[in-house]
């Protein structure tokens, strides 16, 4: 009996991939034209799969499409990093707690925790550090509100970006970050939630200040 060979993905799909890890970890900045054609000469590919992986980044609130000034990087700034924290601050807590309640593992969060630890730079920290948030709100047992925190992910990175070339912080939030999964691992759902959103909403009020806003207010208890 032959396998089934894997299937080769998309030339749409490589150039999505590529574009969005050039703005995660920098090296396409916020602001920055995003030109199809040279797109499509530094993947070798048409300008067709360029056009689609740009309308998809643009829906997931990476790019923005401009009639008059055409595709760029989105800009981050104190109210657009506000919005997004806001609703991981009202979603990833719970959904951590509900996680630790229904006794998940939280394997994927131990190992994102050691890859960034061993990371030699910063695009690998970052996009670990990604995976180590996602792996502790997956399991929380409600798809929809897995796929709800999914959507702001690229956002809250791109903020973490930007906010990470300012003002790096890794080993503050590492150590934060082990503190959330002690927390979670021993078993206490309600301690675990509390530290991600001390953990959250510390972030966002050292990388844009503000003096009022629900980002000051105590963590869920």
């Amino acid at each position: 009996m032959t396998s089934v060979p894997t299937p080769i993905p998309s030339r749409t799909q490589y150039v999505l991939d590529a574009i969005k890890h050039r703005i995660l970890t920098g090296r396409l900045t916020p602001g920055q034209a995003l030109v199809e054609t040279e797109l499509a000469a530094q993947f070798g590919v048409s300008k067709t799969p360029v056009r689609e992986a740009l309308k998809t980044l643009a829906g997931t609130g990476l790019v923005v499409m401009n009639q008059y000034k055409g595709v760029t990087v989105r800009m981050v700034d104190a109210d657009m990093a506000r919005e997004v924290y806001d609703v991981r601050l009202l979603l990833e807590p719970e959904a951590l707690r509900r996680a630790v309640r229904r006794g998940a593992t939280l394997e994927d969060a131990r190992d994102a925790l050691h890859r960034a630890d061993a990371a030699t730079d910063t695009a690998e920290r970052s996009l670990a550090n990604r995976e180590f948030h996602r792996a502790l709100y997956l399991p929380c047992g409600n798809p929809l509100l897995g796929r709800m925190l999914d959507e702001v992910r690229d956002q809250a990175a791109l903020v973490s970006t930007v906010a990470w070339a300012a003002d790096p912080s890794w080993e503050r939030e590492a150590a934060e970050h082990r503190e959330i999964l002690r927390l979670a691992l021993g078993g206490d759902a309600d301690g675990a939630a509390s530290a991600l959103h001390a953990h959250i909403a510390s972030f966002v009020e050292r990388a844009f200040p503000s003096d009022t806003g629900p980002h000051a207010q105590e963590g869920p208890s």
